[in-house]
């Protein structure tokens, strides 16, 4: 069965390198431009993999990460932080917070894929 993964990003063009890593290797991908309509979206459609940007409008990653962790039936889904933020204080918030991993952009699609491969299964 093919693995969805919801990707959150307010940047359109991350977003599309997202997808098209992700789709190239077999992973159906929804999306979200920002942590509300993420929430929003992961409450509609589920995700097996959650991968969220930190800075965005609206409901930055550090929400998305509590607002996943707060919800009964997505408290186990796995949630990767995406981000240029490579402050470790940020990192111990966001793993404070539950987040399962960290991958600072850019990302290489290789190493992205072996992260959600690994967090998914």
């Amino acid at each position: 069965m093919t693995k969805t993964i919801l990707t959150i990003d307010d940047s359109r063009t991350m977003r599309e390198m997202l997808n098209h890593a992700l789709v190239e290797a077999g992973y159906r991908v929804i999306q979200a431009v920002d942590g509300i309509e993420g929430l929003e979206v992961l409450q509609a459609q589920g995700a097996d993999v959650v991968i969220t940007d930190i800075n965005m409008p609206r409901l930055d990653g550090f929400g998305v990460i509590e607002g996943v962790r707060a919800d009964p039936n997505h408290r186990a889904t796995p949630i990767l932080v995406l981000t240029t933020e490579s402050d470790a204080a940020k990192k111990e918030r966001a793993r404070s917070a539950g987040a399962t991993g960290w991958i600072v952009k850019p990302f290489n699609p290789v190493k992205l894929v072996d992260a959600v491969r690994r967090v998914a299964a």
